[in-house]
């Protein structure tokens, strides 16, 4: 199958540190490749790959020095898509909005996942107007806030686990961790307050961003200092997680919004490391209550859930990130919704060959794709119901 990977410009693919959608993609390309797949990857020119690599900017937007605005690069990434759009297959999106017009004739051949949140105003008049876009989310709960769109299937994230996170079964380090964001909605406030309630250290690894720099000035890097159980050990790069994961008691995961996935709830399963996890957004689909961890709604609650943590079998969490999140078992999710695609849209074909309307049988060359397909329009594209899970 001739698929195409295009990757936020933000982050290498696999980000250098902190990066969760550009971390899935590089995963997934890999493991495409790694099964025969010829696969072309659109990202960054310091991304790592073993797929095709069309570069789109010289280095990840975020840690480049130069660049203001990352908008000029994401339109350059789709041009580059644009002249190439008829040698694939498929063409698997994980940009959100930008690519709407420019696959409008081809959407067929398209599938988006979701990554972000979607109960934000400006969400629900996009997929209005472009309803036939196949969308594909990361849990069942971001469906909720976009019900008309075309989903075609929920798949959750996986991770090469024997390459990337080993199983820790007696960790060392006794403190409760917390990494990803330094940002409200993911309340280190929170966790702060967790682990000075029940008497831990808290070891906090995680990024600031710009937009979130008066949250860490004004907010958490006081509460930092103000206990000495709390200690801030910044953005940490992938070799390092293991580490940082595997030792830990537990994995704090306090959020405050409604989280699309919570990529570190797998990595912390990965190592057999239990996750005291708020009820909010995907966290109940993930977390298994009781084997993986526990699910809290309040600071109290989580308090109490870390007393019982000794009751959980770290071999147990192991397992249920066997069964449930490893990267195979996303490929064969998404190699499943691509053959999907590629099916309907030789049915839609044969059938307007059997059948062509009268504005088909007077069409002209500028009518056609760059293949010599016929041009898509929102009659012709069957949308398909895939169950979710």
């Amino acid at each position: 199958m001739r698929i195409a990977q295009i990757a936020p410009l933000y982050e290498r693919v696999p980000p250098r540190l902190y990066g969760g959608t550009e971390r899935v993609v590089s995963y997934l390309t890999e493991e495409l490749v790694r099964r025969g797949h010829e696969v072309t990857l659109f990202a960054s020119g310091d991304s790592q790959t073993s797929a095709k690599l069309v570069r789109c900017c010289d280095v990840a937007l975020r840690l480049s020095p130069i660049v203001a605005d990352p908008l000029p690069y994401h339109v350059i990434m789709l041009e580059e898509v644009r002249r190439r759009a008829n040698q694939f297959d498929i063409l698997h999106f994980h940009i959100d909005f930008l690519h709407g017009p420019l696959v409008r004739d081809f959407a067929g051949r398209t599938i988006t996942t979701l990554h972000g949140r979607l109960d934000l105003p400006h969400v629900l008049p996009f997929y209005k107007v472009f309803a036939d876009l196949p969308l594909v989310t990361v849990s069942n709960d971001q469906r909720k806030y976009l019900s008309a769109a075309n989903w075609v299937g929920t798949v959750h994230h996986g991770l090469p686990a024997s390459l990337l996170f080993p199983y820790r079964e007696k960790p060392s380090g006794g403190y409760l961790a917390f990494l990803g964001r330094i940002a409200p909605e993911k309340r280190p406030d929170r966790a702060i307050e967790i682990a000075v309630k029940a008497g831990m250290q808290l070891k906090i690894a995680a990024k600031v961003d710009r937009v979130d720099l008066a949250y860490w000035e004004q907010t958490i890097r006081p509460l930092v200092q103000a206990h000495p159980n709390v200690e801030y050990i910044g953005e940490i790069a992938e070799h390092e997680k293991p580490e940082f994961l595997g030792n830990a008691s537990a994995l704090l995961f306090p959020v405050d919004w409604p989280e699309p996935f919570g990529l570190v709830l797998i990595e912390a399963m990965a190592c057999g490391t239990p996750i005291i996890a708020f009820k909010c957004g995907s966290v109940s689909e993930i977390v298994d209550e009781g084997v993986s961890g526990f699910i809290v709604e309040s600071v109290n609650e989580a308090t109490a859930a870390i007393a019982r943590i000794p009751t959980l079998d770290r071999a147990k969490v192991r397992a249920t990130f066997k069964r449930r999140f490893t990267v195979e078992r996303m490929a064969d999710d998404y190699l499943q919704l691509y053959r999907r695609l590629i099916d309907t849209q030789a049915l839609s074909r044969r059938r307007a060959a059997a059948n062509p309307m009268p504005a088909q049988r007077e069409e002209t060359e500028a009518g056609r794709h760059l293949d010599g397909s016929l041009a898509h329009t929102s009659q012709g594209f069957t949308r398909l119901e895939t169950p979710a899970g």
